[in-house]
């Protein structure tokens, strides 16, 4: 297959216009997304600020925070005042044109502006328009604002995570609202496909809460079909065993036996083959039913060596197994070396990290840094009338 020249993954969606009424993350992750993509992505800010994450943290390069940095490079900023109506008609000569519109601002604030979904979507009706809310478009608490470590609690995420007496805590990453940005990415682009069918665009509506749902599902699921909730491990699994942390000599190792023939590698490496016959430990749901127990003899065995000895006699043979690493510790490895997934961004010296996929042999290239508050007004002849 002939290779495409570099870059070229960061034109595929050439042609495709996006307009991003975008706060903080869940919006304005989808419309990098689709910026790294190639999509021309224009973020209407407000004239007083814009996009409250250029403050959220210190400023970085322009003025800005690294977040906001992070989550708007190769986008253009225009900036509405909304409630003027020469803006406004500016803000529509846009939509006309637009392909996608991503839409997290709180509830009730479009619908002030008739640039709700209802009224845009009969307005323009082959526009596509992602709607993003915290905690869903129906139910008692449809208008209500969400963050990231509210919506985590109040979906039973933040229970799951962590040992058995740990208390309930957030996941670190913001896997709530780039989860949707990534589920309006995912749909939105169905629907542009499903457009070239039909001629007409549609309302998306998505949440954080119901993102954080599915994530959970193997977990919820098994409330709803089984009655009972699998226990916490920090870093195991309540369906496979062994598959956790262990302690070595010197430093902790990760080991995953997801079936019983890795299992038996395990033990042959470990010389002990008798664990294989054990009725205890020969299958899966009896080492599950017996974790303890064989913990209970793992950990002495892997304490008696080191941890780079283990790995490498588990990676000789096969068994999953790696390290513990701090962030500094994953971005110096090799293996991450080897991926360039961080890369520089213009000529200020950031390097920030890119979309997760290479598209025939290359990865999309991050072409701009977060523009600046209306710095695109002009360019779009979007100025005030």
């Amino acid at each position: 297959m002939e290779q495409v020249k570099a870059g070229a993954p960061g034109q595929m969606l050439a042609g495709t216009k996006v307009i991003e009424l975008g706060q903080m993350l869940a919006g304005p992750y989808a419309g990098s997304i689709l910026a790294d993509l190639g999509a021309e992505v224009v973020k209407i800010e407000r004239p007083d600020g814009g996009d409250d994450a250029r403050r959220m943290g210190a400023a970085f390069v322009n003025g800005d925070s690294l977040a906001f940095h992070v989550f708007n490079r190769g986008k253009k900023s225009v900036a509405l005042n909304l409630e003027d109506p020469g803006d406004l008609a500016a803000f529509h000569a846009l939509a006309a044109d637009c392909d996608i519109l991503i839409n997290n601002l709180r509830p009730g604030v479009s619908e002030r502006f008739g640039i709700d979904a209802e009224s845009m979507c009969k307005r323009h009706p082959r526009l596509i328009y992602a709607l993003i809310s915290a905690f869903g478009h129906a139910g008692p608490m449809r208008m209500e604002p969400g963050f990231e470590p509210l919506v985590q609690a109040f979906s039973g995420l933040s229970s799951s995570n962590g040992g058995p007496e740990d208390p309930p805590t957030r996941i670190g990453a913001s896997v709530c609202d780039q989860g949707t940005g990534m589920w309006a990415v995912i749909s939105a682009l169905a629907m542009l496909a499903q457009r070239e069918r039909t001629g007409r665009g549609g309302l998306l509506q998505l949440s954080l809460l119901e993102t954080a749902l599915v994530w959970n599902a193997q977990k919820s699921d098994g409330w709803v079909n089984e009655g009972k909730i699998a226990p916490r491990h920090r870093s195991g699994h309540p369906s496979l065993c062994p598959y956790e942390l262990f302690d070595t000599g010197d430093q902790p190792i990760l080991i995953c036996c997801g079936n019983d023939r890795l299992f038996a590698k395990l033990a042959a490496v470990m010389d002990q083959p008798q664990w294989i016959a054990d009725p205890r430990y020969a299958t899966n749901r009896q080492r599950l039913l017996n974790r303890d127990a064989l913990v209970d003899e793992l950990q002495p065995l892997l304490r008696s060596r080191l941890r780079g000895d283990w790995l490498e006699a588990f990676k000789h043979v096969g068994v999953p197994c790696c390290e513990l690493h701090s962030i500094a510790d994953a971005l110096a490895h090799p293996q991450v070396q080897a991926l360039g997934l961080t890369q520089a961004v213009g000529a200020t010296g950031m390097r920030l990290t890119g979309l997760p996929v290479t598209v025939n042999g290359h990865r999309p290239t991050l072409e701009s840094v977060a523009p600046g508050l209306g710095e695109h007004n002009a360019e779009l002849a979007l100025l005030r009338t």
